[in-house]
């Protein structure tokens, strides 16, 4: 895996705001969407397993404003205004990975995360399943380190040391384990 260091995102881009049933509603700056508690917005988080059916982790950059330095899911980001979810996750998957694969929509929901004083999430947030490369190339001002964890290793982890992760990580990873099983054991091997 190498690494590269492209700035990919800003907090002044227009992120797409939306209504509880993802009806888009108007446009706030990435910023505003993040500031106190939050603005409802359109976000995306995409689960990627090797051919060993092991699951893509990232370790969020340090120098992100939420999260920072807390392992999460393979990718996750937001449509821009006037952008698809299936542009914007080949987008970001080419901006923090440097590959683009095939992605199944799974679901949506919608979470609300405040992280200290810094701000918060409050997405509605499009989950996706797809296979990852070998070939991945990390984007350092996005990732700050990979590493591969079979479903069993990563439930230990959680179980272990929730702290690390991102909360919609861990909530999204239940979901998919409770409710959508089926599709989820097409990537992987669950105990």
């Amino acid at each position: 895996m190498m690494n590269q260091h492209r700035i990919v995102s800003s907090e002044g881009e227009e992120l797409i705001l939306v209504d509880s049933n993802d009806r888009e509603i108007g446009s706030i700056s990435k910023a505003e969407a993040h500031d106190g508690e939050g603005v409802l917005h359109r976000a995306f988080s995409l689960f990627l397993f090797n051919d060993d059916g092991e699951l893509l982790l990232q370790q969020r950059a340090p120098g992100k404003r939420l999260w920072g330095g807390y392992w999460s899911n393979s990718c996750c980001s937001h449509p821009r205004l006037g952008e698809s979810l299936e542009i914007a996750t080949s987008r970001r998957l080419r901006d923090e990975l440097n590959f683009d694969t095939r992605l199944e929509h799974v679901y949506w929901f919608c979470y609300q995360a405040s992280y200290d004083d810094a701000g918060a999430e409050n997405e509605l947030c499009h989950v996706y399943l797809g296979r990852a490369s070998d070939e991945v190339q990390t984007n350092d001002s996005e990732i700050a380190a990979l590493r591969y964890l079979s479903p069993a290793a990563l439930d230990a982890e959680f179980e272990k040391a929730p702290e690390r992760y991102t909360p919609w990580f861990k909530q999204e990873w239940q979901e998919l384990k409770l409710r959508y099983r089926e599709q989820l054991e097409r990537y992987c091997t669950l105990d």
